[in-house]
Parts: C-alpha cells; structure tokens; sequence
C-alpha cells in the first residue's frame, strides 16, 4: 500500500527533465487547433505495415452542440515514439450525418504533435443537438475507420431518454474484452468508464489468460513515459475495445491502476515523474477535451459535469487526485472516529467537493449521476462484533460521504444514482443517509459494476465478501464472481438497469446474458429486482 510518490527509480533529475516537457506541452494547447496544410480525405488504400490507425478512434465528452473525436497515429506500437517522426504532422478529420461520408457537414486538418504522442482531440462544435453523427481522420493515404457518435440533446424540451453501459476493470493479461464485443451489440447512447483502464503491472511473455505472444518490452511495468504508451498501446489495440471505442460517445475518468495500487493523490504542487507520466499517458488515449491537458506541475483536470438534456445530470468524479491518506489506516481496517472529521481527511478534495455540492443543489435534472471510481455504500466486514471496513472505498472517507449524502437530504436532489466499479464485484445498494443507524431513511441508489476482465474466471469475491451480506441488508444484490458489464435505460418515470454478465474471459467470443434487472421509480430512492 505505499504511495507512488515513493519509487526509488525516480530521481529529482529525470523529474524535472519530464515536468519541463509537460511545460513546453501545456504551452503548446492552443497550437492543437491551428490547421496545417493538408489534402482532403481520401479512400482508403490496402493496409499495410505502417498503417498508423492501429489503435482505433473515439468520441467521447458530448455536448448538445459538439464533441470530442480522438486518434493516434501509431504505426510501431512497441517503439518509444510509435514509428512518428519528432514533430507535428498534419491530420484530416471530417463529420458527417451519414455512415458513408458522404454528406460531410465538418472538416479539417489539425496537427498531431510529437511531445503528444501524435495523438489528436478535435473539439467539434457547430453541430445540432441529439443526433448521430459519423467520422474519420486520414494521414497521408491512410484513412480511419468510420466512427459513429452523437451529440446530448438539449436542455430545455422534453425529457426523453438515455440509455448508457458502464465499465471498469480491463487487466489485459487475465482475459478477452468479451464483454465488449457484446456491449458493441447494445443500443446505446453512451459509455461511461469508471477506471483502470489499464494496470500498472508488467505483462506475461505469453499474454496470461489470452495466450498470445509479447514483446519483451512489456515484461516490467511502465516507469516512464514511452512506457507507459507502450501499455495503452497494447490495452487499446484490442478489436473489441476498438469496436465499442468507435460506435459510442465516452465518458471516462480512472480509478487507481492507472498510476499504482491503492495510492493516494493529495501533494503539495509537486508531483513524482511517473505519476506525471501517467497522467500524460491517460491524457494522450482518451477521447477528452483539452481541459484535461496536464499542467505544468504533471496535475490534471478531469472531473466534469455532463448534461443529457433536462433527463439527467452526471458528474463525473476524480477519486484519486486529490484524497489524502484515510484517517483510520489502509486496507481492512477498524472504523474511528477520525473517519467522521471532514478536517482529517478527504476523498475529492475541497474544491472538487464544493464543485459537487453545488451542482446538485442547483441541478433541476430527473436523474442525478454520480460516476464514481469506488464504493460509496458502507461494507461491514464483520458484523456486530467490530467494525471492520475497507478504507479505499467511501468506507475511509465517511465524512466526505456525509457531505453527499447530507445534500440529497438539504437539498431535495432528485433522483441521485451512484455508478461504480473497482471491486471486481457487482452490488446494487441502498444508500442511506447515516449508515451508522440502519433505520435511516435511503436517500440514493448505487450499482456497482464487476470486471471486464479483471481476475479473470476466478472464484476470488464470491467466497470472501459473500458471507459478510447478512450484516449488510442495505446491500440489495451481489456477486463476486462473474464478469461483465452493466447498462441503463432512463426516462421521465423509471430508471432500468441490467447486470450483463459473459460465461468466461477465456473466449474472445463469449456472449453476455442478463443475470438480473432492477428498476427505480421517480422519487422512490432504493432498486427494487424485477
């Protein structure tokens, strides 16, 4: 459990060498949207080696008038700068209202830049509320795959519908992106990622659970920016990430693997190299605006706040960033009463917090949600005989749940609906508005999501967390042991999710099913199983 702060492999000198490189890259943020000379789209000429589309395209942060399309050009995907030259290139993009292209209603040639890994995040504006659009990017005679996206719907006007998949959890080595191919299937109007994106960790010569032969550069895990590049490249060249990266408009914020296990983010104004790295790294392969380019100091801005018309409001939060060490020690560890002292720790950090109060006491959204990395319902481990809790969750930060779960109550939030993942586990819960007195009214709903993929077809949650249910009967459903993913369809009445679980991550081809479906009702807090 120590903090990524302190890897003896980085010293003073190579972090300030990186942090002057994110200067020189945060100075070049306007730079990204001057157009550079370059020839219109073209067809696509046959594949070869060099083809510099190999890690798919995405769209994600969308807005009633526009969006976010992304690529990387990236035709080595184990080389330090991807086979790119060291300076920017000129990158074709066009949208169109149709899958063929042919009634193009945006383009043009932005530069994709070396110190960003030749990587593109074209901010489309200009286009007309709640309507699908379609997309490509080109470089040289190499022409993308066609994309499909869709802008929000705006706010005023009538409250209509959504239907978004949530995930987390893709340790490339336990196992196939099954449960993508079969969200690749889904009718969906968005995805939302709840982090680990990818793990931190070196990867087996014989790709683990997937067989499959890898470069030697991948056997230690990311320490520095090229390598940690090489790592997204590897998690993103899978076809069926690919394929749900192309079809649907992401929301995407990161948990802890994405930098180290379990660490906690509140510094001083300094951060070490590798986290800076890493952040970088994040910033480089997700379809995100360029509020989120990293800052001088390595930090980055990435909770956000998504309207889906007058229907729902999401906020999508960052709970690594900014959370201090838990009060009451790491792990499975006895609650304290330092634990309800908002001065002895935080989970978001003033500033992320308040941005959060505050938009749910102005929000006038049916459905209020919170996208969040971790757990926020209470896990009692052992019962009435202690007091037993996992502090990485909401569990080590009750103060700062109280302040949430306080303005639901102050406030009159409508509707509020948490979705997590992280546990590798799935749960639906009630949330109560004081988890210290069972008989407290509920005051929100959370589902949790399992795994894509991580610890693959072990029996790892089920035998452990299952016994501890009975002391927890806010916890409406669990299981431990399947993976999958979790989709949700709302309108003006009644919020409907589905647990979407595949047989093995052993297949590329297994196929999800619906192992169990839960509603809530308009002002009803608390998932009822149908």
């Amino acid at each position: 459990m120590t903090s990524a702060e302190d890897h003896p492999a980085l010293s003073a000198l190579n972090r300030r060498r990186f942090l002057v490189g994110i200067g020189a890259v945060a100075g070049l943020a306007s730079l990204s949207q001057v157009p550079l000379e370059g020839t219109a789209l073209a067809a696509p000429r046959v594949r070869s080696g060099d083809y510099p589309f190999k890690l798919g395209i995405a769209s994600g942060d969308p807005t009633p008038e526009g969006v976010v399309i992304w690529t990387r050009l990236v035709p080595e995907l184990f080389s330090p700068d991807g086979g790119m030259p060291s300076r920017p290139v000129p990158v074709d993009w066009q949208v169109a209202l149709d899958p063929g292209m042919r009634k193009v209603v945006k383009h043009g040639t932005v530069p994709a830049l070396s110190e960003l890994a030749h990587s593109v995040h074209v901010e489309v504006d200009g286009l007309r509320p709640g309507r699908e659009y379609y997309y490509r990017f080109r470089y040289r005679g190499d022409v993308s795959e066609v994309g499909r996206t869709r802008t929000a719907p705006r706010e005023e006007g009538q409250l209509g519908s959504l239907s978004f998949a949530f995930a987390s959890c893709q340790d490339w080595s336990h196992g196939f992106y099954s449960a993508y191919r079969s969200m690749a299937e889904e009718d969906l109007d968005l995805v939302i990622h709840l982090g680990d994106y990818v793990y931190e960790y070196g990867v087996p010569a014989d790709g683990g659970m997937r067989k499959k032969a890898t470069p030697d550069v991948l056997r230690e895990g990311p320490q520095n920016l090229d390598r940690w590049r090489m790592q997204y490249a590897l998690y993103k060249s899978d076809p069926d990430l690919q394929r749900v990266h192309a079809r649907f408009p992401w929301l995407v914020t990161w948990d802890d693997h994405e930098v180290q296990n379990d660490y906690v983010g509140a510094y001083d104004g300094t951060i070490s190299a590798n986290r800076a790295a890493a952040y970088k790294a994040w910033y480089e392969h997700q379809p995100v605006r360029r509020r989120s380019l990293p800052r001088k100091d390595g930090s980055l801005k990435l909770y956000r706040r998504s309207s889906w018309g007058s229907l729902a409001q999401i906020d999508v939060l960052d709970t690594r960033q900014y959370r201090t060490s838990p009060p009451c020690g790491w792990g499975e560890a006895p609650a304290c009463d330092a634990g309800n002292d908002p001065t002895k720790g935080t989970m978001l950090g003033a500033t992320q917090e308040e941005w959060l109060l505050d938009g749910l006491r102005h929000s006038d959204a049916r459905w209020n949600v919170i996208a969040t990395s971790v757990m926020m319902a209470r896990l009692d481990h052992d019962g009435p005989t202690g007091d037993i809790i996992w502090h990485d969750a909401w569990d080590g930060f009750p103060a700062s749940r109280k302040a949430i779960t306080d303005t639901f109550t102050s406030a009159k939030v409508r509707n509020p609906v948490m979705v997590a993942g992280d546990w590798h586990s799935t749960f639906v819960n009630d949330i109560k508005s004081d988890f210290d007195r069972p008989e407290s009214p509920v005051v929100a709903t959370e589902f949790v999501g399992t795994s894509i993929t991580t610890n693959g077809d072990d029996e790892v949650y089920g035998p452990y967390y299952g016994p501890m249910m009975k002391w927890n009967p806010h916890i409406k459903f669990f299981d431990g042991d399947r993976r999958g993913y979790v989709t949700c369809k709302l309108d003006a009445r009644t919020w409907r999710t589905d647990l979407r679980m595949v047989p093995t991550v052993s297949r590329a081809d297994a196929a999800a099913s619906t192992f169990a479906s839960f509603e809530i009702e308009d002002r009803r807090p608390g998932a009822v199983r149908v």
